[in-house]
C-alpha cells in the first residue's frame, strides 16, 4: 500500500514522516549554508567543487525521501536543482548571479512546501521557480523531467545502466548491527543511481523501502547486500522483476523486527544519536521537578526531628540526607543537558536572511558569528528565533550604512554584523552587534517629543532603549521589509522578559550599535535566593541577580520621590519591596539590596533579609486572571507553603515606567 492511502494516523507513517521533517529540516539548513558558500564562486571559472558536490548530495536526498512520502511538489522541486547542479558539475554552464539566485529562491520555497505539509496548508505553486532553474540548466521551460506517480514504478534512466530492484526490510538484529535505511540507501547511491525509493507497509505493519537502482555494478557486490537484509532483483525495461542470480535474501525472524518506522538519513549516522520528543522530556523533568520538592520536604522533616534522634544516629540519617541530595542534583543537571541544544540552531539561519536583506537594500554586509556551540535550554531557542531574527535585520536595515556613505565616514566599505553567545554560570548572553552609524539620541528624543513621550539624556542607553520598545513608537515614517528599531521592538523585549531574560542596549553614534539579551540557561528548575519582607518570603532567581549589598538606611538619600544610595563611585536607585507590594515595613537600620541589571540601567531590590539559596522548581502563572506583572510564578520550598516567584526584570520595568508617568505628570504641573 502506497504511503498516500495509508490512514493519516497510522502509526509507523506518521512517525516516518516526523523523522521525514527533521531530515528535511537538516538538509535545508545544510543546503543554505552551502548556497552561500557556492556565491563566492559566481562569475569565477574555479568553482568550489567539493561544495558543489555536497550542495548536489542534499538535494538528490531531499528529492529521495520526499519520494518517500510522495510529496511530489518537493521531489520535483528538489529534482529541478539537482539537475541544475548536475550540469555545474559537468561544466555544462557557469554559475552566475541569477543562478545563485534561483538556487537560493528553490531552497526558500522548498522550505514553504515541506512546511505546508508538515501544518497541512496549501502546497504553495512551484512552476515559475522549476521552470526558471530548468532553463537555467539548459533546457526549456518545460523540458523538466516529470516525476513518476506512482513511487514503485520505474523512472527512466539517462544512462543505459541495468536496472535493479532492492528491497530492505529493517530488523532489530540489523539495527543492532548498525544498519539502518540510510547506511542501505548510502550503499546504493554508492552503486549507481537510485531511480525512485519508496517506503510500504508489509505485514504486521511493519515498514520495507523498495529502491530502484540503474547500477553496473557486478554480481558479487549485489550479492555481498544479503547480507544486510537486502533482497535484489534485476528489473527488465519494461518494469517486470527478472529472476534473481543473487538468491533471496537471508531469513530474518518475523518477531525481531522493528514494529516502528526507521528514520530516514542522508549520510551514514552515528548510531549513538537519538531523537526524543520533547514532550517527554518535559515529563521527566517535572518529575524531576517533583523529587526536588520533595527533597526540600524531606529536608524540613529531619530539620524537626533532629532534637529527637540520638547523635549518633543522627550522624548516619545526616550523611544519607547529604548523598540524596548530590544525587538529586546530578540528576537534575543530567536531565537539563539533554534538554541543552547549541545556540547555533538560532545562528544557522541568520546568514540566509543577511543575504537576502543585503541583495534587496544593495548594503555590503558580512555576518560574523560566535560562540555557536554555546548551550541553552531547546524551549528558549524555539521562542528565541524570531527576537534575535528581528534584531538581525534591524542592524542590516538600520545600522549598517550604504557603501557610500561608509566611505565616506573612513569606514570600510562592507559593514560588518556580529552575532555572538556565550554562557556564565545559569546565564546566557546573545549579542546582535554592528558597527553602522549607530543610533542618533538626538533624533530619537525629539521624535519622541512629538509622541508626547519623555526625552531623556543622550548617555541614557536604558532609557532610549525604553523609548525604543514602547509600543507604537517608530523612527520612521514609513516601514520596509525589515522592521525599524522601534516597529517590533516592543515585541522583541515582552518576548525576552517572558523568558525571564532582560534587554539592554549599548550605542556609539557614527560607530555602531550592541544589543545585549541575556537569558536563563532554562526555566524549569533554577537556584534562587530567598529573601523575607516582613511577614513574607520570595523567590529570587539568583541569574538576574548581579550582586547582593548591604546599605546602612543613614546612607540612603531621597530624590523625586525615590531613594538612592552610593554605589561603586556612582548612585544606584532603590525600591523596597515592602512599599511595592505594600506590606509591613520591619524596623531595621540596614537593607539587603538585591542589584538587578548594569550600568545605567542598575537597579536595587530592597529586602529586610536574605534567608538562604535554595533549589526551586519555577510552577509558571500562565492564568491571566491570576498573573502579575512581577511575579514568575511560584514554588514550594518544602514546608507546604507557596512562595511566590519574583520576576526581577518585569519589576524593573515597572518600576521604570512608573518612574516616567512620575516625571511627566511633574513636568505637566511645571
Amino acid at each position: 500500500m502506497p504511503p498516500s492511502e495509508l490512514p493519516p494516523d497510522h502509526e509507523p507513517f506518521v512517525e516516518f514522516l516526523d523523522d521525514y521533517f527533521a531530515e528535511c529540516d537538516e538538509h535545508l539548513m545544510g543546503a543554505r549554508r552551502l548556497l552561500l558558500a557556492l556565491e563566492r564562486s559566481v562569475g569565477r571559472t574555479d568553482v568550489n567543487t567539493p561544495v558543489l558536490d555536497e550542495l548536489f548530495r542534499r538535494f538528490h536526498s531531499l528529492k529521495g525521501i520526499s519520494g518517500m512520502v510522495e510529496l511530489r511538489p518537493a521531489e520535483e522541486l528538489s529534482h529541478t536543482m539537482e539537475e541544475y547542479l548536475r550540469a555545474l558539475r559537468r561544466r555544462d554552464t557557469t554559475i552566475s548571479v541569477e543562478g545563485i539566485n534561483a538556487l537560493f529562491d528553490g531552497t526558500h520555497l522548498l522550505e514553504q512546501v515541506v512546511g505546508a505539509r508538515r501544518s497541512g496548508g496549501p502546497t504553495p505553486a512551484i512552476g515559475p521557480v522549476v521552470h526558471a532553474i530548468a532553463a537555467l540548466a539548459g533546457g526549456s521551460p518545460g523540458s523538466t523531467p516529470v516525476l513518476p506517480a506512482e513511487p514503485a514504478a520505474i523512472a527512466p534512466s539517462a544512462s543505459s545502466a541495468p536496472q535493479w530492484r532492492f528491497v530492505f526490510t529493517p530488523s532489530r538484529e540489523l539495527v543492532e548491527r548498525g544498519v539502518r535505511v540510510d547506511t542501505i540507501r548510502a550503499r546504493l547511491m554508492a552503486i549507481g543511481e537510485i531511480l525512485t525509493a519508496a517506503p510500504r507497509v508489509i505485514d504486521g505493519g511493519l515498514i520495507a523501502f523498495d529502491f530502484i537502482v540503474a547500477t553496473t555494478a557486478d554480481p558479487e557486490t549485489i550479492a555481498a547486500l544479503r547480507e544486510d537484509g537486502v533482497l535484489a532483483e534485476p528489473v527488465s525495461r519494461d518494469g517486470a522483476v527478472a529472476p534473481s542470480p543473487a538468491g533471496p535474501a537471508p531469513a530474518v525472524d518475523p518477531d525481531s523486527r522493528i514494529a516502528e518506522a526507521v528514520p530516514v538519513h542522508s549520510g551514514v549516522a552515528p548510531t549513538h544519536f537519538v531523537r526524543v520528543d520533547l514532550t517527554r522530556l518535559d515529563e521527566l523533568m517535572r518529575n524531576v521537578g517533583d523529587l526536588v520538592i520533595s527533597r526540600a520536604r524531606l529536608g524540613e522533616s529531619l530539620a524537626r526531628a533532629e532534637a529527637h534522634v540520638p547523635s549518633s544516629d543522627w550522624r548516619s540519617i545526616q550523611e544519607n540526607a547529604m548523598i540524596i541530595d548530590r544525587q538529586v542534583r546530578t540528576l537534575r543537571e543530567g536531565i537539563m543537558r539533554v534538554r541543552l541544544v547549541p545556540v547555533g540552531e538560532i545562528f544557522r539561519r541568520m546568514p540566509f536572511v543577511v543575504r537576502d536583506l543585503a541583495r534587496e537594500t544593495g548594503k555590503r554586509v558580512r555576518l560574523e558569528l560566535q560562540g555557536q556551540s554555546t548551550e541553552i535550554d531547546k524551549f528558549l531557542i524555539e521562542r528565541m528565533m524570531d527576537p534575535v531574527l528581528h534584531l538581525v535585520r534591524n542592524a542590516l536595515s538600520h545600522g549598517i550604512e550604504p557603501a557610500e556613505e561608509r566611505l565616506a565616514a573612513g569606514k570600510p566599505a562592507e559593514g560588518t554584523i556580529t552575532l555572538s553567545a556565550s554562557a556564565a554560570g545559569e546565564t546566557v548572553t546573545l549579542d546582535v552587534a554592528d558597527d553602522g552609524r549607530g543610533i542618533d539620541v538626538a533624533a530619537v528624543t525629539a521624535r519622541a517629543a512629538r509622541a508626547g513621550l519623555r526625552s531623556v539624556a543622550a548617555d541614557d542607553e536604558a532609557g532610549v532603549l525604553a523609548l525604543l520598545c514602547t509600543p507604537g513608537f517608530s523612527t520612521r515614517d514609513e516601514s520596509d521589509r525589515a522592521s525599524g528599531r522601534g516597529v517590533g521592538m516592543a515585541v522583541v523585549q515582552s518576548a525576552i522578559e517572558e523568558l525571564g531574560g532582560t534587554l539592554r542596549l549599548e550605542t556609539t553614534l557614527g560607530r555602531g550599535t550592541r544589543f545585549i539579551v541575556e537569558l536563563p540557561v532554562t526555566l524549569a528548575i533554577t537556584d534562587a535566593l530567598i529573601t523575607r519582607v516582613g511577614a513574607e518570603t520570595f523567590a529570587v532567581p539568583q541569574g538576574a541577580v548581579r550582586e547582593v549589598i548591604e546599605v546602612p538606611l543613614a546612607a540612603m538619600r531621597a530624590l523625586e520621590q525615590n531613594e538612592i544610595a552610593p554605589y561603586r563611585g556612582g548612585a544606584l536607585p532603590i525600591v523596597r519591596l515592602s512599599r511595592l507590594f505594600g506590606l509591613d515595613q520591619t524596623a531595621r537600620d540596614r537593607l539587603h539590596v538585591l542589584v538587578i541589571g548594569a550600568g545605567v540601567g542598575a537597579l536595587g531590590l530592597a529586602v529586610d533579609r536574605i534567608a538562604g539559596q535554595r533549589e526551586i522548581v519555577v510552577r509558571a502563572t500562565t492564568d491571566p486572571l491570576v498573573k502579575v506583572d512581577g511575579i514568575a510564578g511560584a514554588t514550594d520550598l518544602g514546608d507546604g507553603r507557596v512562595v511566590l516567584i519574583l520576576d526581577p526584570a518585569a519589576l524593573a520595568r515597572r518600576i521604570r515606567t512608573r518612574s516616567h508617568a512620575a516625571g511627566r505628570l511633574a513636568e505637566g504641573a511645571a
